[in-house]
């Protein structure tokens, strides 16, 4: 297996790299080999670089991302990155890896570099490093990206396509799946309790067997993850003492 997959970032906004950049950083077996702005540029770069991976966009001037890729006679493995979703069937019909749509977490981007590894190596992707003292999540509200230290989420709640994190004196709402930050949040100190709620371990305050407190704030234990959940919280153990 490589011990460093390279990779080329394609994308006409500096806000998406960026933090693009920020996520693939975390894993250990993956290196940016270079970021380019446009479809000239990427062509160029795969022209004079080895090239494994690429997260193209689709919407870029001059040239879009699919038809950089049909352009291509021997294309690296290709994610697309991109915020129209209408472009998901097309992208498929390029045989693609995966199809993210922005802004990317990093949950969801794991599961899109686990399929590359999947189709492209005999063994399964490197945990992502998470020897990082000072750990925070990434959150993008239009142009801005809040940098979030962990440890000062209590909690976070789906509504719909939205998914809310109450943190210690404010909240902020981001647009996505409670599943797409679940796995990234559970290797932090964080539990999915219901189908609409993460709770940060460490805020729990008392354990029932249908609800956990934090402080004076309960939250009902879905049914589904009931067994898994106080399993996890050791209740039964305390209960037996």
């Amino acid at each position: 297996m490589k011990t460093n997959v390279q990779c080329l970032i394609v994308d006409d906004e500096p806000l998406a790299i960026k933090l693009l950049t920020m996520h693939l950083s975390r894993f250990d077996s993956i290196k940016i080999a270079g970021t380019v702005e446009d479809a000239v540029e990427a062509i160029d770069f795969l022209n004079t670089h080895k090239v494994d991976l690429m997260f193209l966009d689709i919407h870029m001037p001059e040239m879009k991302g699919t038809e950089l890729l049909r352009s291509l006679k021997n294309p690296p493995a290709v994610i697309f990155t991109t915020a129209y979703r209408q472009y998901a069937l097309e992208g498929f019909d390029l045989n693609v890896l995966d199809y993210l749509v922005k802004p990317i977490s990093f949950g969801r981007l794991t599961q899109a570099i686990e399929k590359f590894f999947a189709a492209h190596h005999t063994q399964a992707i490197p945990t992502p490093n998470t020897e990082i003292k000072d750990e925070f999540l990434y959150l993008q509200e239009g142009s801005i990206i809040h940098k979030i230290p962990l440890s000062e989420i209590v909690y976070a709640e789906s509504m719909g396509d939205n998914l809310t994190f109450y943190l210690d004196d404010k909240k902020i709402t981001k647009r996505c799946t409670i599943s797409s930050v679940e796995k990234f949040l559970a290797r932090n100190g964080f539990l999915r309790i219901h189908r609409s709620y993460i709770v940060s371990l460490k805020r729990i305050t008392s354990i029932g067997p249908v609800s956990i407190f934090i402080e004076n704030k309960e939250f009902p234990i879905g049914k589904t993850y009931r067994e898994s959940v106080l399993e996890q919280l050791n209740y039964k153990a305390f209960l037996n003492k």
